[in-house]
């Protein structure tokens, strides 16, 4: 595996989701975009299957950019 983090988002009803996954596969951020712009932060740890769950689950890949424009109005 690279050393180059993977970034994936999805939208649902009423809520975006970033995911953010490390080089290492097993750790990142995910990012919860609320109705009224509130950024919610999580340090996550995935196992092995992650971009499996992500594919499941609809997420599509986005930029780098994209996510820490959203981190950077989290609730730190």
């Amino acid at each position: 595996m690279n050393n180059i983090a993977k970034y994936f988002k999805q939208t649902f009803e009423d809520y975006q989701v970033l995911v953010k996954v490390n080089h290492d596969g097993l750790t990142g951020t995910e990012l919860i975009i609320h109705p009224d712009g509130r950024v919610e932060k999580t340090e996550m740890e995935f196992d092995e299957e992650i971009f499996d769950d992500l594919e499941v689950d609809g997420f599509k890949t986005c930029s780098p950019l994209e996510f820490n424009l959203q981190l950077s109005k989290s609730d730190k």
